[in-house]
């Protein structure tokens, strides 16, 4: 809220310069914002993908949330006014596998009822295979 008055305040003294860095500053947010959410919902994403992948299996609660993950990037990564996406394939491809590993770890203590570890269930799961999969329900 701050930066919305202070570029109210260029604008009314005709610092237009300022105001557009300001703009910029404020843009850069609001992609931030958009990355960290793609990024939290692609780990939920990559959670259920992985426990269904090592269990071999599906339950509806994780069809339910994987449907919902899916549904919530693309809203957040869709372009209201101009149309497109924020983000591009190769962008959302890199999000996925920088979460990867903190979806690995998740997954461990709720795939088998925790009986694995991290790296046990990583042997059962191919990543890129389910790095795939994910990119593309997400471009479905």
């Amino acid at each position: 809220m701050e930066e919305l008055l202070e570029l109210r305040q260029f604008l009314e003294q005709g610092k237009i310069h300022e105001a557009l860095l300001l703009v910029d500053e404020l843009e850069e947010m609001s992609l931030s914002d958009k990355i960290n959410k793609i990024d939290s919902y692609g780990v939920i994403l990559l959670i259920h993908l992985i426990k269904q992948k090592a269990e071999k299996r599906s339950t509806r609660s994780w069809d339910v949330s994987i449907e919902n993950t899916v549904r919530e990037i693309n809203k957040i990564n869709k372009r209201r006014k101009s149309g497109g996406f924020y983000l591009n394939q190769a962008e959302l491809m890199d999000i996925l596998e920088q979460g990867y590993q903190v979806a690995l770890k998740r997954a461990a203590l709720e795939a088998f009822e925790g009986r694995y570890e991290a790296e046990e269930l990583a042997a059962m799961v191919d990543q890129q295979e389910t790095l795939a999969e994910a990119l593309k329900l997400i471009q479905q």
